[in-house]
């Protein structure tokens, strides 16, 4: 073949990859202009509607009955005490494990099967969980509860911290390591003084990931912690909680419930992005 033929076949084939690659740049965008467009309606739904329910007596005032004023105190109270207890309990399960699996032991059937069992209970639905507290806790106690609520949010938690906590161990430099312990360094003073604290922001960012995916959950406290339209302090009765009040409150025919469907909708969504650029934040410092 000749030179020119062969500068030919060249061109040729460089014109067919630009077509595919302008092509697939142009589906690409077209599929991100599609996903963005149903994000920001979303946003802005959220936005409109919220602020319009959102009112001094929503943060202030107690769930109404139907066709009367009132507000999303107790519910704001109850999913903030759940969430917070939830989030101290699974957090040192979770960062234990990880620990165990990243430094102690990576390779042991022990290991292989909890990660399969952590897999599982990554990728399980909400819905599951609710359901195994509910046959174990709230049927044999014979009342729905705080405690059951806050039992499946940490089993919610402990899953996302345990990954997070073992994939950021093990990007800390094994170099690091060796050098503590060639000073003389026993090993939990290694883990705990440099592998740790190198992976500290990493660690920190799946915590605040678990808390914005336990902050929205519905279907566990359907089946622990139910509802409760007033004010209780109590972990040991039904508490209300923001999401289920949505739940209930948006499927009503009522007007001013479904404000305050939105309204909760709204503060949901705001704690979730500040959890969220909190993360990001985060995240740019680790290793």
């Amino acid at each position: 073949m000749s030179n020119a033929a062969t500068h030919q076949a060249r061109v040729a084939k460089f014109a067919q990859r630009k077509r595919v690659n302008t092509v697939a740049t142009a589906l690409a965008l077209a599929a991100m202009a599609f996903g963005l467009f149903w994000l920001f309606w979303i946003l802005w739904e959220t936005i409109r509607l919220g602020f319009e329910g959102l009112t001094f007596a929503t943060l202030t005032q107690m769930t109404p009955p139907p066709n009367e004023e009132g507000g999303l105190a107790n519910a704001i109270y109850g999913s903030f005490l759940m969430v917070a207890l939830a989030t101290c309990v699974g957090t040192p399960i979770g960062v234990m494990a990880g620990i165990y699996l990243a430094e102690f032991d990576t390779k042991s059937w022990l290991a292989a099967t909890t990660r399969f069992v952590n897999d599982i209970l990554l990728s399980a639905p909400s819905i599951v969980v609710g359901l195994f507290v509910y046959s174990v806790v709230v049927s044999r106690f014979k009342s729905f509860s705080g405690y059951a609520g806050i039992l499946a949010l940490s089993l919610i938690v402990i899953p996302v911290v345990i990954r997070t906590t073992e994939n950021m161990l093990q990007l800390v430099p094994a170099g690091l390591r060796e050098a503590a312990y060639a000073l003389g360094a026993p090993k939990w003073r290694v883990i705990l003084s440099i592998t740790l604290k190198a992976a500290r922001a990493g660690v920190i960012t799946g915590v605040l990931l678990a808390v914005a995916r336990i902050a929205g959950e519905t279907a566990p406290l359907l089946f622990t912690a139910l509802s409760n339209q007033f004010w209780t302090s109590s972990l040991s009765e039904p508490m209300a909680s923001l999401p289920v009040t949505i739940f209930k409150f948006a499927m009503s025919p009522y007007e001013n419930w479904q404000k305050l469907a939105w309204a909760g909708v709204f503060l949901i969504t705001l704690a979730v992005l500040v959890l969220n650029i909190l993360a990001r934040v985060l995240t740019r410092n680790k290793i």
